[in-house]
C-alpha cells in the first residue's frame, strides 16, 4: 500500500528566513499539494545557543503571507506532535538509549581541550573508527571507569558508531544514486549530555520517522548528511520506511560565483529575506520583499522558476498553476543565478494584471504618506487614475510618482518643459483653448480630443506645442498617460482651474 505524500519543511529559529529556504519550503508546498498529501512546520531549535527571539514567529509570518499552507505546526498542531523538538528531549533520548544498547553508538568523554591536542597531533584528524581507541570514551575505556565518570556527572556525548569500508547509497530523485565510501565519514556527535539535547543528525531522522515524512525535500548543502541519514535508517531498522531525498541546487549570487548572501543583497540593493528583519540583538534592520513592495504571488511566481521550468516557455502562473506543473523532472541540478531584475518584472507582470479596485486599495496608504486623504476621493476615481497608470509601475509606492497629479494641483512647472513649450503667446492660446473646453458639448475622452485637435488645426497652431502646453498645465510636466483620458477623469473645472493656475504662475516669456 502506497502511503500517503507528507513532507516537512524545518528551519531553525536562530535568525530570519532566508529566501533559499523560502524557495525550499515552496517547493515542499508545492509536491505536497500536488500529491494530495500533507506540508509539515517544524522548528528544529536543538541549538540553544543560537536560538534568536521572534524568528519562530518571523517564519510563520513569512509563510503565511507568501500563501505556502501549512497542515500540522507548533500552531496547527496536528497527531504527530509536538512540533518543536526542544520540546521533544524524552523522544530522543529514548532513540539514544536504544542506539547506546544496540552497540550502534558510544558515550564520549573527551574535553575539548583533548579533542583539540588530538588535531594539533594528528593532521586532518577525525573521530573515527582508525582513532576512537585513542580517545576517552566507552569503548576504550573499561567498564567501571564509564559508570564511575557517569555518576560522578562527567559530560559526555553519544557518537555514532560507523563502520568503515561499506559503500553507502543515497537515492535522490533528483540526482539519482550518490554512492560514498563509509570511511571518509567521521563518528558523528549525536546527543549532548550537558544540554540534554540531540543534534541535527538524531533530532533529524527521528522526527522524520515518526513524523511519517515520505520525501525529505531540502537544499544541496545537506547532501554530505545524508550518507549518515542513511545509516542512521538502517541502525534503527528502519530501512523499509526511508524518505527518498531530493536535494535542491542553491539559490547563486547574482554576479559571479557562490551562494547568495545577506552581502550581495545589501551591496546589489535588493532584499534576501521576504519580510523585514529587526535583529533584537544588534538593532540591524534588514529589508523585506513585503515592505519593498512585492506582491507575495510575485515572490512566489519568481521564487518558483529558480531551479525549475514548467516544460515550457510559461512564465506567469498562480499558485494554483504552479501547484498543476511542478515536477523535480524539470528541476535543474545546478545552480540557479538569483537574478533580482527578473523579480521586478514579475512584480510589474503582477502589477498590471491585478484589478483597479485591488490596486486602489493598496495605493490609498500611500497616498496617506504624502499628505493625502484618500476619503477626499471617490473610489472609483481612484480606481481609474491608477488603472492608467499601472503600466509604468514596478511597484505600489511607484504610482505616486505617476499618478500624483491626479490627487495634487501642481505647484510648480518642469523647467526644461516650460522653456521649450511655453512661448509668449502660450498664455493666450491656453485661454481660447478654455473656451474651448467650455464649449464642448461632452467632455469624455473620444467626443473632446476630435474638438480640441480640429480647433488646434483650424487655427494653424503648433500641434506639439499646444498640446504639450496643456499637458504641462494640468500635470506640471510633459508626461503621463493620454491627455483626453487625463482630462476626461478630472472633469471640466479642475481642468480649467489648471490652465488658469498655469498662466498665472508660469513665469511670461520674452
Amino acid at each position: 500500500m502506497q502511503r500517503k505524500v507528507r513532507v516537512r519543511f524545518a528551519p531553525s529559529p536562530t535568525g530570519p528566513l532566508h529566501i533559499g529556504g523560502v524557495r525550499t519550503a515552496l517547493y515542499n508546498y508545492l509536491f505536497a499539494r500536488q500529491m494530495g498529501g500533507d506540508m509539515i512546520l517544524r522548528i528544529e531549535d536543538t541549538d540553544s545557543q543560537r536560538f534568536v527571539p521572534g524568528a519562530e514567529d518571523y517564519i510563520n509570518e513569512a509563510l503565511a503571507w507568501l500563501g505556502i499552507g501549512i497542515d500540522e505546526g507548533v500552531r496547527e498542531g496536528g497527531n504527530y506532535g509536538p512540533y518543536k523538538q526542544s520540546e521533544r528531549r524524552d523522544i530522543y533520548r529514548e532513540y539514544v538509549g536504544r542506539l547506546l544498547d544496540a552497540g550502534k553508538a558510544y558515550m564520549a568523554f573527551d574535553t575539548p581541550a583533548e579533542l583539540e591536542a588530538a588535531r594539533a597531533a594528528t593532521p586532518n584528524f577525525q573521530y573515527d573508527a582508525s582513532t576512537r581507541m585513542q580517545m576517552r570514551n566507552s569503548l576504550s575505556l573499561p567498564p567501571e571507569e564509564v559508570k564511575r565518570l557517569i555518576e560522578a556527572g562527567e559530560k559526555y556525548v553519544v557518537r555514532f558508531k560507523i563502520e568503515p569500508g561499506r559503500e553507502v547509497k543515497v537515492n535522490d530523485m533528483l540526482r539519482g544514486t550518490v554512492s560514498i565510501n563509509s570511511s571518509i565519514l567521521d563518528d558523528k556527535v549525536l546527543y549532548k549530555k550537558a544540554d540534554d539535547l540531540p543534534t541535527y543528525h538524531l533530532a533529524n531522522i527521528v522526527d522524520d520517522h515518526l513524523m511519517e515524512v515520505t520525501h525529505v525535500i531540502r537544499g544541496e548543502e545537506w547532501l554530505p548528511s545524508a550518507p549518515l541519514h542513511v545509516l542512521l535508517y538502517e541502525a534503527f531498522g528502519w530501512a523499509d520506511t526511508m524518505p527518498v531525498f531530493v536535494h535542491l541546487p542553491l539559490l547563486l549570487k547574482p554576479d559571479g560565483k557562490g551562494k547568495l548572501s545577506k552581502r550581495d543583497g545589501d551591496r546589489l540593493g535588493f532584499p534576501v529575506f521576504p519580510l523585514e528583519w529587526h535583529d533584537p540583538k544588534s538593532g540591524e534592520v534588514s529589508s523585506g520583499y513585503r515592505e519593498r513592495g512585492y506582491l507575495p504571488e510575485a515572490v512566489v511566481n519568481f521564487l518558483a522558476l529558480l531551479g525549475w521550468n514548467p516544460g515550457d516557455d510559461t512564465e506567469i502562473m498562480s499558485m494554483q498553476e504552479l501547484i498543476e506543473k511542478f515536477s523535480f523532472e524539470h528541476c535543474s541540478r545546478s545552480g540557479a543565478k538569483f537574478d533580482f531584475e527578473k523579480g521586478k518584472w514579475f512584480n510589474h507582470k503582477y502589477l498590471q494584471e491585478m484589478s483597479g479596485e485591488r490596486l486602489a486599495q493598496l495605493f490609498k496608504p500611500v497616498m496617506a504618506e504624502h499628505g493625502v486623504d484618500p476619503a477626499a476621493f471617490d473610489d472609483e476615481y481612484i480606481v481609474r487614475a491608477v488603472d492608467m497608470v499601472k503600466s509604468r509601475i514596478n511597484f505600489v509606492s511607484d504610482l505616486w510618482a505617476n499618478a500624483a497629479f491626479f490627487f495634487v494641483e501642481p505647484e510648480s512647472y518642469d523647467p526644461k518643459a516650460v522653456k521649450k513649450r511655453w512661448s509668449v503667446d502660450t498664455p493666450r492660446i491656453m485661454g481660447e483653448l478654455i473656451e474651448v473646453l467650455e464649449g464642448a458639448p461632452d467632455f469624455s475622452s473620444a467626443a473632446l480630443e476630435p474638438v480640441v485637435l480640429g480647433w488646434i488645426a483650424d487655427k494653424g497652431y503648433h500641434l506639439g506645442n499646444v498640446m504639450n502646453a496643456f499637458r504641462l498645465a494640468v500635470v506640471g510636466e510633459c508626461k503621463g498617460p493620454h491627455m483626453f483620458d487625463i482630462t476626461e477623469l478630472m472633469g471640466l473645472d479642475a481642468t480649467v482651474r489648471r490652465i488658469h493656475l498655469a498662466v498665472e504662475r508660469i513665469p511670461k516669456a520674452e
